[in-house]
Formats: C-alpha cells, structure tokens, sequence
C-alpha cells in the first residue's frame, strides 16, 4: 500500500514536471519565435533539446535546496510516511491548480514560486510555521525582485554592448548576424531552464521516497531522478504554451533579432549564474526582466507597461494563491481519508 501511494506522488510530480515545461516553453521560444528565427515547431523541438541535456551538467544544488531548504525535512519525516505523502501531494496539487490556471489567463507566473507556495501551504496544517525555514524562503521571495532585476540589467548592458558593437553595419547584416546568435542564445536559456525548473522536482521526488521507503537511507538525489525530471520538463516544453508564447513575445515589447539574443542570454546567464548557488528563482521573472530591459533600450513607450503590470501581479500573488490551493486541496484530502476510513 505505501510503495503503490509513493510511486503515484512520484508520478504527480513528474506530471508537475510536465505541466512546468509546457507552462514555461515561452520562456525558452517566446522570443526566437516572435522574432520568426524558428519556426514554433523547431523553436520547441530546439528548447526541449537543451531542457534535456541539462541534466548532465547542470547540478542538484536547486534539487537540494527545494528538498530541505523551504521546510524542515526532519520535522516532517517524524511525522510519519502519511504526513510526508500528505504535504507531498497537497503542495503538487496546489501548484499545478495555480500554474493551470495562470496558463489558462496567458499569465508567465513562476512554475518555481508555485511549487513553493504549495510547500508552504501544505507544510503549515501539519508542522505550523516551525516547520519551515524562514532562511531558505526569505532567499526565495527576495529573488522575486532580484532575479527580473538582474535578467534587465544584463539584458540592457548586452543590447547597448551588441548595438554599439555592430553600429556601422547595415541593418540587414546585422539582422542576418544575430537570426544566426540568437540560436545560440535560445540555447543557452532553454539549458538555465532545464538547469534550474527540473532540479526543484528532483527535490520534491527524494522528500517523498527519503521521507517514506527509504527512512534509513541518507538524502541525496539519484540518477534516475536527474534523467526522469529532464525528459518530464523536455517533454513538456514539446508540447508548448502558446498562450504564453503570446504575451511574452507579441504583447509585451516588439523584439529584433539582436534584442532577442540579447534578453535570452542576459536572461540565461543570471539563471545559470543563480542555480550554481542553489537559488531556485523563477525563470519566468527573470527572462521577463531582461526582455523589459531590452525594450526599454529603445524608449519608455517601447514596452507596454499595462501587460507588464498583469505579469508583475501574477507574480506577487503566486506564492500565497498556491499555498492557499494546497492548503485547500490538504483539507480536502483529509476528508476523503476520514469518509473512507
């Protein structure tokens, strides 16, 4: 009976896993589709590609920090297979409602930040606030502003460095340079995504088994936890979200080649930068940043403000919407068992 309930919340989070790449594919195509490099085919099939192979040089410090640094894992685990199960599925299930919702609206809200928030909502009904760690989610919620900051920051200082470098060329070189560059910038976005959004549902999968089968064992993350949440989120991102696809590449700033090589490296970069310190910020926000950076380049009403101001509520809502959904589906579940039982 535990072994088959264990295999099935393993299941949800790599269902979670699938559901954050499909949510976050604007992240990695939004802007090489809407500058019409790729095609949204290829554009998918190139960003699932590096989702991939981020697992083999990516890391497990985000993994380790989603695993033990938002509650206490030791508190939860004394609390039994069923308490573990319980917050484990809670927290997925409310931070899948949130992102379904928000894919559903056409919002970029962070797939990172939601998982989170359901960490903490279905945390607090079990272990109370004593059961989280202040530290690991101050770290969170202060990268919600730095992260899109710095994605902007590099964004402007790489599209003034590339503008100034390339500012004696006709425009139609420079457009055919950088169609060529922003391949390798979409690259190198897709690879901080697979770095940064597969490693949080590593560490959700090792709570559960660390939590439950596999008490006497040390925490760590295996293998087949690093291949199986890569394919899950390449997979996913296949698939795609063209609603958000929509508003990040159409509806919030009109981008040239140049620009979307720009804001996809600045915004990979900081990703990259952040995952190595264990970070899991929202890839959402930071590429956001640094494609409002860009834009920004070209004058205050170069970016439409209105469509960034819905993004930015989306964002301050993420973290308590999804805790309050997990909370929710907490209460729910321990209905179910009551009726039954």
């Amino acid at each position: 009976m535990l072994l088959t309930a264990v295999i099935i919340i393993v299941a949800v989070a790599l269902i979670f896993d699938f559901i954050n790449g499909f949510h976050d594919a604007a992240n990695s195509i939004a802007t090489v589709v809407s500058t019409r490099v790729l095609s949204p085919n290829l554009a998918v099939a190139w960003a699932a590609f590096f989702n991939f192979i981020a697992a083999f040089a990516g890391g497990v410090h985000v993994a380790n920090t989603m695993g033990k640094g938002i509650i206490n894992f030791e508190m939860l685990r004394a609390q039994g297979s069923s308490a573990v199960l319980a917050v484990i599925f809670s927290a997925l299930m409310g931070a899948i409602a949130w992102n379904l919702l928000t894919w559903w609206w056409g919002l970029p809200s962070s797939s990172s930040h939601a998982l989170a928030g359901g960490m903490i909502g279905a945390t607090l009904p079990v272990l109370g606030f004593g059961g989280l760690v202040g530290s690991g989610i101050a770290k969170i919620a202060s990268f919600i502003v730095l992260s899109p900051l710095i994605g902007m920051t590099l964004g402007i200082s790489l599209m003034v460095a590339s503008t100034w470098t390339v500012h004696r060329q006709t425009p139609l070189r420079v457009d055919a340079w950088f169609r060529r560059l922003q391949l390798v910038s979409s690259a190198i976005f897709s690879y901080s995504h697979g770095t940064n959004d597969a490693q949080k549902v590593m560490g959700i999968i090792a709570v559960v088994l660390f939590g439950t089968i596999w008490k006497d064992r040390p925490f760590h993350i295996d293998w087949w936890m690093i291949i199986s949440c890569h394919a899950a989120i390449a997979l996913g991102t296949f698939f795609g979200g063209w609603r958000i696809v929509r508003t990040m590449g159409h509806s919030l700033t009109k981008l040239a080649p140049i620009g979307g090589f720009s804001a996809e490296t600045g915004g990979g970069v900081t990703i990259i930068a952040l995952a190595e310190l264990g970070i899991p910020v929202s890839t959402t926000h930071t590429i956001t940043g640094a494609i409002v950076g860009v834009g920004s380049t070209k004058g205050w009403r170069a970016v439409k403000w209105g469509v960034a101001g819905r993004i930015i509520w989306a964002w301050v809502f993420t973290i308590p919407a999804a805790a309050l959904m997990a909370v929710l589906v907490y209460g729910l579940t321990q209905l179910v068992v009551k009726l039954v039982g």
